[in-house]
């Protein structure tokens, strides 16, 4: 693979656990934490240091808050979300979780989608569920007839975490699946809300800038494969964001360098040449002119 496209490592569940915890404090974890993990959002909140620095895993993860509110991204999309709402992230989606209110309240889920593999032939949860597509709407609210059963669920899925010593699939599954057949129920009222078009090109944008960053940092390369002028681009995501086509993808270009630096031993020189084929000074100056800090300034301080 050419090193400009490849991509660093996600981290695992495991080494989840040091990046939200550090070594300070270890969370109570089941022996089949790497497949499945389960918990209530009041009992770990305290012991994490917002904001948690841009991140790939290798697992999907879903937060629902009762009470309280958060904002947390997924790639380039920011979003603030409250009570009896869920927030779906697949594996392998670039995230950062800028802040949780001290009052919240709720359930965090993980899980590897090869559980539903040791159950049935074939379970494509992005092909049933778009909530679960890299780049569905992670955001699902749902009402406060419907909270009862969803608690139902969540309490049964935390029982069997925390009183089964080994992972039964064939329980998890069949809950998991309920659920997020459920939940799909208000995705679907609330996906069918109009778009207008600038909305719907920024969006795709920044949803292409997410899979493509690290083959080609071109504007006009992301014109073209939405089938429009770079012009016609920058003014729909002005009108939307009230940023230019630019900005977002030099956005990107920061966010993914972030995770190089905190995921991986890779020299700044070695992510530099990723996002620019010419000088890594050039990187270094255009890092620094975008945080306040240069790449190395940067590494020392999330290390720390």
């Amino acid at each position: 693979m050419n090193q400009k496209e490849s991509k660093i490592a996600p981290l695992s569940p495991k080494e989840l656990n040091v990046h939200h915890f550090g070594d300070e404090w270890k969370m109570n974890i089941a022996d089949f934490h790497h497949l499945f993990h389960i918990n209530k959002i009041e009992d770990v909140i305290p012991k994490i240091k917002f904001p948690l620095q841009p991140h790939r895993k290798t697992v999907n993860d879903f937060l629902f808050l009762t009470q309280g509110h958060s904002i947390r991204s997924k790639g380039l999309h920011e979003y603030k979300f409250g009570e009896n709402t869920f927030f779906f992230l697949p594996a392998y989606q670039i995230s950062t979780h800028e802040y949780v209110s001290t009052d919240a309240k709720g359930y965090f889920c993980h899980f590897d989608e090869e559980i539903f593999s040791k159950v049935f032939t074939k379970t494509q949860l992005s092909e049933e569920f778009n909530f679960w597509q890299f780049s569905g709407e992670p955001l699902v609210e749902v009402s406060k007839e419907m909270q009862k059963p969803i608690l139902n669920i969540l309490e049964r899925l935390i029982y069997e975490y925390e009183t089964n010593k080994s992972l039964n699939p064939n329980l998890i599954t069949a809950y998991l699946l309920t659920l997020f057949t459920e939940i799909s129920i208000f995705q679907k009222e609330q996906i069918n809300l109009p778009k207008n078009a600038a909305l719907r090109v920024t969006e795709k944008y920044k949803n292409l800038l997410s899979q493509h960053i690290y083959k080609t940092n071109k504007v006009s390369d992301y014109a073209s494969m939405l089938a429009i002028t770079p012009d016609h681009l920058n003014k729909c995501v002005k009108s939307t964001v009230g940023r230019t086509s630019q900005e977002l993808l030099a956005d990107m270009i920061i966010l993914e360098a972030k995770v190089l630096l905190k995921q991986s031993s890779l020299s700044i020189s070695e992510i530099a040449f990723k996002f620019c084929e010419t000088n890594p000074s050039d990187f270094t100056r255009f890092f620094k002119g975008k945080t306040g800090v240069s790449p190395k300034e940067f590494r020392k301080n999330v290390i720390s």
